[in-house]
């Protein structure tokens, strides 16, 4: 992906957000009321109709429990990139337990001199 444009951007983001949206089981009007913003607004940006405010977007992963990897994996080309967000999303299939048990491995790794 050498160039991307603003359209395309606006529709890959409204996609993820429509999706998470409706996982966690949120009207489009749940979704405004959380964010303070109209539901047209709402329909624009999941229809890929308007950019969003950088402000909003991060509302949104917070609100939804979205990654920066999951709004931004489909952008990347950089090989070691995608494979951190590979590795990220293998991760966020993990057990708390077996997460802790990683997050101690990396710890050894980077302490081994």
């Amino acid at each position: 992906m050498d160039s991307i444009s603003k359209t395309d951007i606006d529709k890959i983001f409204g996609k993820i957000l429509k999706t998470y949206r409706l996982k966690k089981g949120y009207t489009q009007e749940v979704m405004a009321e959380k964010l303070g913003i109209s539901l047209k607004y709402i329909s624009r940006i999941e229809n890929g109709y308007s950019g969003i405010k950088t402000r909003t977007l991060i509302n949104y992963m917070n609100i939804l429990g979205i990654t920066p990897n999951t709004i931004y994996k489909e952008f990347m080309t950089n090989k070691e990139i995608i494979k951190q967000i590979n590795i990220s999303e293998k991760l966020n299939q993990l057990s708390e337990e077996k997460l802790n048990f990683v997050d101690d491995m990396i710890d050894l790794l980077i302490n081994i001199k």
